[in-house]
Order: structure tokens, then C-alpha cells, then sequence
């Protein structure tokens, strides 16, 4: 924004009181817009109190729960960029998307000042509690601005000097805001540019350690910008879509926020992307050169998502980059599934609560014990319970047990129950959001006190379980809707994960060979080519259960001399629905019986898009929840 003299400003505000509007070209047009903002939402400037409600204890504590990520990889620049401010009379501020205070850090002669006007940890900035001011206003206008004295619409903060910037997702998402304030005196012309850097460094952290990504590409036009702050990062998927990336990057390739997940790489740049994965096989320090489509030459480097060595999917990995575990062991190669494992591996050992997201029969229990087997507590029990199959009225009771007597019908010398029987070891929950909330309400008090209290007694016991749940719900849209307690979603909330659905994974026919070895031992048995190419486009929405179903059934009607499965070893209706898919239909060993002729399987597809999306009013992402594929997966579909 531009910034006026101070006298002219104390005019204009006394202007605007007046007439409802600043004089001509006196103000930025936004800072007239944040004024209005500031009026409607029945702010008055000489008022002494702002109306925001100061967040403390464990409301806050849920927020820096939810916001780990970004508290974990600003808290080092806000560090770093306080060296570069001490001593000046000024604070750094990082707040959430709503605009509640995170985290401060700043030169204890100006705290005094700071918390007279709720500059603290759990204030609320949002412009609708604390008028035009840098935190809100740049969440407003999604930007960075300076907010300068008199520029505040409260009378009571006109001794600030604040200057903000957004801090943005790899998809361009709003995470939060970053803010340096300070006496207006000492006011530095330098120090909005200063906070848009550091805004910039938490970005390039946040996506450089992005491991659900398996490709990252780092541009810049000149060598030597590769590496600094100004180089651009793009987010690749495993077959080679632009799912993210910061804005540096962005203004590289010349596209928007609306542009990642629609757009390949080859349309932007003349390199393949086995081009790119030969690349990761060279020395991690020597860029190479490719060119936009308009031609300009760019220099670039390429890394794996959790280490500038990572190797892409369908290479080889050495030995070590591979540690001997249950993971490992049940990793056949695809980079979104390898990456979630790496990040279950790093928190195994620490008392971090998992939550594993994905559809039913993406294989989320046996991930889980993987998780298990590859931690610390290996050599305790893994207690698994299905919170969906367990009737209501015994769910408690199994969970967290109970004393002889404690009900008619129950056992005569009690039970301890599931969380007790976890002990040393892990708790994995399945189907949590099926919990009812009274359960949930128990759950919560054991996960905080780390305590039990079995049914009819008294006595607290101790229990030490890790914990891992799962679902295929939307926990947070579940807890916003009350259908899920709030608190208990942030307590088990620790790291989230999401298990790819089959028809997204790129590890179809390692997953095959293995699902086959398994059925037939000592028996070496295959899919026919042409076979395997159907099934490996099929939809399959029971997942990896609903295939391994196929493959045993399919093994079991081979016969003794057989090595090969083909269409008639199929059950007749998935043999009906594969080849009414697009494409030649082979001829099948028993003829489909007669009748109306089937939708084929795009036509299936495209319907079902269609409806998803009108259900919706067009919400790419509500739709793609309901199909139970990725945005990035459906912006595809809708492109053919």
C-alpha cells in the first residue's frame, strides 16, 4: 500500500468519519476496502475494547496441533529473521488462517506494548475483531500489505507499524500469516520486504518437504539461483502432473493456482518425465537446462520427495535407502504409498498419534501393523479393534473393560478390556468416525490422563499404547458437523496419512505378482497380457481386498497344469463388466448370456462424474470425495 504522510492521514481518517469515504488519491484503494470491512462489521475507531475472543489452553493447543507443520518449519526463519530485527522495538508474529496468533518472538522492550493490545499468543486479528490491520487485511486481500499508524482503524493501535505476508500451500491454499510489528517511530522501509522473504523461505520448506509428492523440480533462469530463495518449485506427480508449487514457480511456467493438477509437465516444458527421472540417477548438484514453450532456457535441479536422492518409481533402490522392515516388506513400489510409509517409519518411535485415511480396502490394518512391526514396541501386542463392527452396547465394555460384576451377563471374574490388553504395545482403531460419541467422550479422557477405569470400578489403571486409527469418513468435516467430537479429532490427529485407492497407485503389476505368489506357493503363475491390461484399468472400489478376492478365486479355478489365469478362470460378472470396458472385448470361454446391451465402462464413468458433480454445484473437491478419487485424478476424467 502506499504510505501517506502522518498529518495528511489523521485528516483523512477525520474526512472519512465524516463523508464515509477518503479524499481522492489519498489512500490505496485497499485500505479504503478494509475500512469498509472494518465499518460493516460494527467496529468503531475511538473504541477501546476490540470484540475478538482471546483463544487460550486447549482451544489453542488444538490449533498448534492442527498447524504443526507450519509452526515446525516457520518457528526456524522466525528465528532466523529475528537476528536480523533485534533490538529494533519490534515483534514477529505467525498466525493461522483465521487469523489467530500462533506464536510471537520479539525484543522484550516492546512485549509491554504488544500485550496491551492483545499481541499475544491466541488473539484474534481477523479484521471483523481488530479492523485494518496487517495480519487481517492481508488475509483479506490474500497479499501482503503495511499497515502504518493512523492506518489502523483503531484509534488504539495507531502506534503500530505492521507489515505482513501470506503464507501459501503448494496448491496455493491460504496456511497463514506471517507479520513483523513494531513502533510506528521506528518504522523501516525495508521491513515489508524482509517479511515477504521470509514469508517465501517457509513456503519453499513447506514444499520441499512435502513426501507425498515423489518428483519436486527446482527452477530458476540463471544457474545460481537454483538453491536460493527465489528459485521456483514445482510438485510432480508419479506420471508426471503439476500438482504443486510455490509462486515463484508458478510465474516461471506461467501458470495460476486453477492450473496445478490440469496441467502436465510436457506442456510446459520440453523434457519427458523419464527424461527427469534419469536426471535423479546423476549427481544431485549439477543442474541441467530445459525450456519453457516459448523457449526460454531454464535451470533446473531434481529431487525425490523426502531426500534429493530419492529414486522414482520403477527404478531399483540401493540397500540402504531401504531399511529392512514390515513396511518394506510390504511396499511394491509406488512412490505415494513409499512415501506415507517413510513418514509412519519417522514417527514410530514417538509418542505421535497416526490417523490413516483412505477408502475401505486400500489395505489401512495391515499398514498399521506394518507401522507396528517396524517400531519400538514390536515386541508388544498389536490390538486391533473395528469400532463399525462392534455393537454399541458392547463397545465400551470391550474397550475399556470391566470389573466381575459390573453387569448382568457379564464375566464372573471381569474383563480388561481391549486398552488394557494394548499395553507396551499399539492400539490401532479402525473405522473410528463409526465410534458413537459417548464412547468417543471415554476414549478422549483415556488419551489425555493416560489412564483407564474399567466399567463398574473405581480405580484408575495406567496404559501406555501407542495409537493408530483409521477411517475411509472425513473426520474434520465429521467433527465441523458435530458428528465427531472435535477434540478427540485433534488428539488423534498426530500425523495424518492417506493410502492411495488401487486405480491410483502405479505399482499394479508388482501388486499382482506378489497377491499371486502368495496364493499359489511354489507355483509360478501369471495373467494373460491381455488380461491384465483390463484389470489393471478396472475401477476396483473395494480396493486391494476386493482384487486379492479376484486373484484367489480366479488361482483357485486353475487347473493342476495351468500357470496362466485368463478371462474364463474369471468370475462371470467381472468377466462382463471388463470387457464391456472400451475396447476390443476378448471372446469369452462361455458366451455372456443375451439381453439389453450394458453402458460400457466410460460411459459408467462419465455418468457418474456427472452426477457427482451436479450433486455438488460443481465442487471439484466435494465431488472427488464422493467418487473416492483424488482431485487431480478427476480433473483428468473431465479433460477427456
Amino acid at each position: 500500500m502506499r504510505q501517506p504522510q502522518v498529518p495528511a492521514l489523521h485528516q483523512a481518517r477525520a474526512y472519512w468519519l465524516e463523508h464515509g469515504h477518503f479524499p481522492p488519491g489519498l489512500v490505496d484503494e485497499r485500505l479504503d476496502r478494509s475500512w469498509r470491512r472494518s465499518l460493516a462489521a460494527g467496529l468503531i475507531p475511538t473504541g477501546s475494547r476490540a470484540t475478538g475472543a482471546h483463544i487460550a489452553g486447549t482451544d489453542l493447543g488444538r490449533i498448534l496441533e492442527r498447524d504443526h507443520d507450519l509452526l515446525s518449519h516457520a518457528q526456524p526463519v522466525m528465528e532466523f529473521l529475528f537476528e536480523q530485527i533485534r533490538r529494533s522495538g519490534s515483534l514477529i508474529v505467525l498466525a493461522d488462517h483465521h487469523g489467530i496468533l500462533m506464536q510471537t518472538l520479539g525484543d522484550s522492550d516492546f512485549l509491554d506494548k504488544a500485550e496491551r493490545v492483545a499481541l499475544t499468543a491466541g488473539a484474534s486479528w481477523h479484521e471483523q475483531h481488530r479492523g485494518t490491520n496487517a495480519i487481517g487485511t492481508a488475509l483479506a486481500e490474500a497479499g501482503a500489505v503495511e499497515i502504518n499508524g493512523p492506518e489502523h482503524f483503531l484509534e488504539r493501535n495507531a502506534f503500530l507499524t505492521c507489515s505482513a505476508s501470506p503464507i501459501l500451500s503448494a496448491t496455493g491454499t491460504l496456511l497463514g500469516i506471517l507479520d513483523i510489528s513494531g513502533d510506528r517511530r521506528g518504522r523501516h522501509p525495508h521491513t515489508g520486504a524482509l517479511v515477504r522473504v521470509a514469508a517465501r523461505m517457509i513456503e519453499n520448506r513447506l514444499i520441499a518437504a512435502g513426501s507425498h509428492h515423489p518428483l519436486r523440480l527446482h527452477l530458476h533462469a540463471r544457474p545460481g539461483g537454483l538453491g536460493t530463495v527465489a528459485e521456483g518449485i514445482i510438485a510432480l506427480s508419479a506420471d508426471g502432473w503439476i500438482v504443486g508449487a510455490n509462486p515463484a514457480g508458478l510465474a516461471l511456467l506461467q501458470l495460476s493456482p486453477a492450473d496445478l493438477g490440469t496441467t502436465s509437465l510436457g506442456q510446459i516444458l520440453d523434457i519427458r518425465l523419464d527424461q527427469l527421472r534419469e536426471q535423479l540417477m546423476r549427481p544431485a548438484d549439477r543442474p541441467f537446462t530445459t525450456r519453457r514453450h516459448d523457449g526460454l532456457p531454464l535451470f533446473a535441479r531434481i529431487h525425490g520427495a523426502h531426500a534429493s536422492r530419492t529414486v522414482p518409481a520403477g527404478a531399483v533402490y540401493p540397500a540402504a535407502a531401504r531399511p529392512d522392515d514390515a513396511l518394506t516388506r510390504l511396499d511394491t513400489g509406488d512412490p505415494i504409498w513409499r512415501a506415507a510409509a517413510d513418514k509412519a517409519r519417522r514417527v514410530a518411535a514417538k509418542q505421535i498419534a497416526l490417523l490413516i485415511q483412505g477408502e475401505s480396502g486400500v489395505g489401512k490394518e495391515l499398514f498399521a501393523k506394518a507401522t507396528h512391526d517396524s517400531g519400538p514396541r514390536r515386541g508388544s501386542r498389536f490390538v486391533a479393534i473395528n469400532c463399525a463392527a462392534l455393537p454399541e452396547s458392547l463397545i465400551e465394555s470391550e474397550l475399556f473393560g470391566y470389573v466381575p460384576g459390573a453387569f448382568t451377563g457379564s464375566r464372573r471374574d471381569g474383563n480388561p478390556g481391549r486398552l488394557r490388553e494394548a499395553h507396551r504395545g499399539t492400539l490401532f482403531l479402525d473405522e473410528i468416525g463409526d465410534m458413537p460419541l459417548a464412547t468417543q467422550t471415554r476414549l478422549l479422557r483415556v488419551l489425555q490422563e493416560r489412564q483407564v477405569t474399567p466399567l463398574g470400578g473405581s480405580e484408575a489403571i495406567d496404559v501406555d499404547f501407542a495409537l493408530i486409527c483409521a477411517t475411509h469418513r472425513n473426520l474434520r468435516q465429521d467433527s465441523e458437523q458435530g458428528r465427531f467430537r472435535s477434540d478427540l479429532y485433534y488428539r488423534i490427529n498426530g500425523l495424518t496419512l492417506h493410502l492411495p485407492a488401487l486405480r491410483e497407485r502405479t505399482d499394479f503389476a508388482a501388486l499382482t505378482e506378489r497377491l499371486l505368489d502368495s496364493f499359489n506357493p511354489g507355483h509360478p503363475v501369471r495373467l494373460a497380457p491381455g488380461l491384465i491390461e483390463k484389470l489393471s484399468t478396472y475401477p476396483w472400489p473395494g480396493n486391494l481386498r476386493q482384487y486379492a478376492n479376484v486373484l484367489r478365486t480366479a488361482s483357485a479355478m486353475l487347473e493342476t497344469d495351468e500357470d496362466v489365469i485368463d478371462w474364463h478362470h474369471l468370475s462371470d460378472d467381472l468377466a462382463d463388466e471388463l470387457s464391456a470396458a472400451p475396447g476390443t472385448a476378448p471372446k469369452l470361454a462361455t458366451p455372456p448370456t443375451t439381453g439389453a446391451a450394458a453402458p460400457n465402462l466410460l460411459e459408467l464413468t462419465r455418468s457418474a462424474i456427472d452426477a457427482a458433480l451436479q450433486a455438488t454445484d460443481g465442487n471439484i473437491a466435494e465431488a472427488a470425495r464422493r467418487l473416492g478419487i483424488s482431485r487431480q485424478t478427476l480433473y483428468r476424467k473431465i479433460k477427456r
